[in-house]
C-alpha cells in the first residue's frame, strides 16, 4: 500500500491565503487500482490539495489473497477495506496538503467504478469479513470487469427478448455481464449459501457512502444504467423466475431501496467517519455517482450533443439527449442518470488503457525499458516517439479493441483481441500504435451508432489519464472526424465528486449551476486533419469488416477457444 501527496499548486496556495471565509468541499474518486481524494474550493473549483491511495489488494483477478487459491478466467475480485482505508488515509493526506482548516470543509462527495458489486449483511458488514467466508471468492466485491456471468447475461438477454421485456430497449437491446442481475444469477448459481446469506446486493458507490453516514441509499444513476431501474420499476419476479425459480425475489429482497438522486444529499457525516477522514461530523454527503458520469458537470458538459469520454484503464462515454430513443447496444438511457431534466445515455469500451499497459507488460523486449529509461521516458512514451511519425497505414495492421470483450456496441464479454497484418519484419511498436488505433476505431464506431440513432454528437470532450497523450488525442480527432476538447483537471471524477458535493451542501442550486461554476474544460484543442483523416478511413473499413465477421456471428471462434480455456481450466483444477 503507498500513499501519494500531490503538492499543490503555488498560485492556489498563495491565493489561498487571502481567502480565509471559503468554504471547500472534498471530492473522492474510486478508481480500479487506487482511491484518490482532492480538496476544492466551493467559489470557483481550484484544486487545492490531493491525495492517493493504492489499493494494498489491488485487482485479485488470478488468486484470491485470502487463500492463495486460483480463481477462474474472467473474475476480477477487490477487498471492501482497501476503499475504507483512501478515508482514512487519502482523505486527511489531501486536507493537510492544501493546508485549509478542515472545519471549513462543507461536504464531501464520491465517485465509483461500476458495476461493482459487494455482497453484505443488513449492517453493511461485506461477506468476505465474515471468518466463515474469508476463503469464498464469491464473498468478495465483484469489480466491474469481473466478467465471468456472460453465460447468464445472455440468458437475460435471450428470455427479455423472446418475452418482449419492455425495459430492453433501453439498454440497447442487450444487459451486460458487467451488471448486477448478471453477477446476481451467478452468485446463486455458484454458491446459493452465500447468496442467501446476503442481505443486500449493493453498488459500490453505495456501499462507501454507506460506511461515511451510516445509512443505505441507493442512487439514481447505478439504479438505472446497472440495476435494470426503469421508470420506477425493476423486472418482474415473472421474469426472474423464469431464469431461476430462486431468482424470482432477487429483486425485491437483495436490490430495491430507497433510491437517491444525483447532488442530494445521502446523509450527513458520522462521527466515526469524521474520525476516519478528520472532516468535521455532520456535514453533507452527497448521493454516490459513477466514475463517468460524475464527471460530465466538472467539465462542462451537460448539455445535449456533448458526449464525454473518461478515458483511462477503460473508457465510459456518457452523453445527455433531450429526447428518449433506442441506440443500439448502448449500456442504457437513464432519464436524469446525469444531470435532472435530460435522458443521460451511457456507452463504453471495457479496455483502453488495460490494453496498453498489458501489451507493455507483456509483449514489450527488454531492450525498449532500457532505451526507454536511458530517454528519460516511460516505455508508453518510448514506443510513442519511436511510431507517431510513422504514415498512416505504415505497420500494415489491424486490430479490435477487444482484450477485454466489448461493452459497446456488441455487449458480448466473450471477445477478445486479435491483431492482423504482422510479419517477421513488424516491429514493437508497430503493434502498440495499432493498438492505439483500435481504441480510435472503437470509440467511432460507438459515436457512429449515436448518430444514426438520431442521438448526434456534436463535440467530444476528453478526461481521464490518457489525455496526456498528445499523439493519442490527435489520432482519435483523426478518426473521428471531430474537434477534440479537453477537461482542464487532472482529477476529473473527483472534480465531479466535489461538484455534486457542493450541490448537496447547499451551496449550489443544483449540479448544473455547480458545474457552471467550478468545472474546466478546454475548448478544441485538437482539430481532424483532412489528410490524416481520409487515411484513417481506409484502415477503419477494415476495422469494421473484421468488427462484423468476429463480432456479429459470423465466425464465433472467439467465443469456442474461451470456452476450450474454461473447459481446459476445470479441467486441470479436478486433476489437482
Amino acid at each position: 500500500m503507498s500513499t501519494t501527496v500531490a503538492q499543490p499548486d503555488a498560485v492556489s496556495s498563495a491565493r489561498e491565503e487571502s481567502h480565509s471565509d471559503e468554504s471547500y468541499v472534498l471530492g473522492v474518486d474510486y478508481g480500479t487500482l487506487s482511491g484518490r481524494a482532492v480538496v476544492v474550493r466551493v467559489s470557483d473549483g481550484a484544486e487545492l490539495g490531493s491525495a492517493t491511495l493504492d489499493y494494498a489488494h489491488a485487482v485479485m483477478d488470478t488468486t484470491l489473497a485470502a487463500t492463495g487459491a486460483a480463481l477462474p478466467p474472467e473474475w476480477a475480485l477487490q477487498v471492501p477495506q482497501d476503499y475504507v482505508d483512501v478515508l482514512k488515509t487519502a482523505v486527511p493526506a489531501a486536507v493537510a496538503n492544501a493546508g485549509i482548516d478542515p472545519a471549513r470543509v462543507i461536504g464531501i462527495g464520491t465517485d465509483f467504478t461500476a458495476c461493482t458489486m459487494v455482497p453484505v449483511l443488513a449492517d453493511g458488514t461485506p461477506l468476505c469479513e465474515l471468518p466463515e467466508y474469508a476463503g469464498r471468492p464469491h464473498a468478495y466485491v465483484k469489480l466491474w470487469k469481473h466478467h465471468s456471468a456472460q453465460s447468464q447475461a445472455d440468458r437475460i438477454n435471450d428470455l427479455a427478448a423472446l418475452r418482449g421485456e419492455g425495459w430492453l430497449p433501453r439498454y440497447g437491446g442487450l444487459i451486460s455481464s458487467e451488471w448486477e442481475f448478471a453477477k446476481g444469477l451467478e452468485l446463486l448459481e455458484e454458491d446459493p449459501e452465500l447468496y442467501n446469506r446476503m442481505d443486500h446486493w449493493v453498488e459500490a458507490a453505495d456501499w462507501i457512502v454507506w460506511q461515511l453516514t451510516g445509512t443505505y441509499v441507493r442512487n439514481a444513476c447505478t439504479a438505472g444504467y446497472k440495476g435494470i431501474l426503469q421508470d420506477g420499476a425493476y423486472p418482474s419476479e415473472d421474469f426472474l423466475g423464469a431464469l431461476n425459480p430462486d431468482f424470482a425475489r432477487f429483486a425485491n429482497d437483495k436490490v430495491a431501496h430507497e433510491v437517491g438522486q444525483l447532488g442530494d444529499a445521502a446523509g450527513t457525516l458520522s462521527a466515526e467517519a469524521a474520525a476516519w477522514t478528520g472532516l468535521p461530523a455532520g456535514i453533507a454527503v452527497a448521493v454516490g455517482n459513477v466514475d463517468a458520469h460524475v464527471t460530465g458537470p466538472a467539465a462542462q458538459a451537460v448539455e445535449p450533443g456533448q458526449m464525454v469520454a473518461i478515458m483511462g484503464t477503460s473508457t465510459c462515454h456518457v452523453m445527455n439527449s433531450d429526447h428518449l430513443t433506442e441506440v443500439p447496444g448502448m449500456c442504457g438511457v437513464v432519464d436524469g442518470g446525469i444531470v435532472s431534466g435530460l435522458y443521460g445515455y451511457e456507452a463504453g469500451q471495457s479496455g483502453v488503457g488495460d490494453i496498453f499497459a498489458w501489451y507493455v507488460g507483456n509483449q514489450v523486449p527488454a531492450r525498449y525499458f532500457t532505451e526507454a529509461a536511458a530517454a528519460g521516458l516511460s516505455v508508453h512514451q518510448y514506443l510513442t516517439e519511436l511510431i507517431k511519425d510513422q504514415p498512416i497505414g505504415g505497420h500494415g495492421l489491424v486490430a479490435l479493441d477487444w482484450h477485454s470483450g466489448n461493452r459497446s456496441v456488441l455487449v458480448d464479454h466473450e471477445l477478445s483481441g486479435l491483431v492482423i497484418g504482422t510479419t517477421l519484419t513488424t516491429r514493437t511498436e508497430e503493434i502498440y500504435r495499432a493498438l492505439l488505433e483500435a481504441t480510435a476505431f472503437g470509440t467511432r464506431v460507438i459515436v457512429e451508432t449515436f448518430n444514426a440513432s438520431a442521438v448526434p454528437v456534436t463535440e467530444f470532450i476528453v478526461a481521464g489519464g490518457l489525455l496526456k497523450n498528445a499523439f493519442l488525442m490527435q489520432t482519435y480527432s483523426d478518426i473521428l472526424r471531430l474537434p477534440i476538447s479537453t477537461i482542464a483537471s487532472e482529477q476529473g471524477p473527483a472534480l465531479g465528486s466535489a461538484i455534486h458535493a457542493a450541490a448537496a451542501a447547499g451551496a449550489y442550486p443544483d449540479v448544473r449551476a455547480a458545474g457552471q461554476a467550478m468545472g474546466k474544460l478546454n475548448k478544441n484543442v485538437y482539430t481532424p486533419n483532412e489528410e490524416s483523416s481520409l487515411a484513417y478511413d481506409k484502415l477503419f473499413a477494415e476495422y469494421s469488416l473484421l468488427h462484423d465477421y468476429f463480432g456479429r456471428g459470423t465466425n464465433n471462434v472467439m467465443h469456442r477457444l474461451k470456452a476450450l480455456k474454461r473447459e481446459a481450466a476445470t479441467t486441470a483444477e479436478a486433476s489437482v
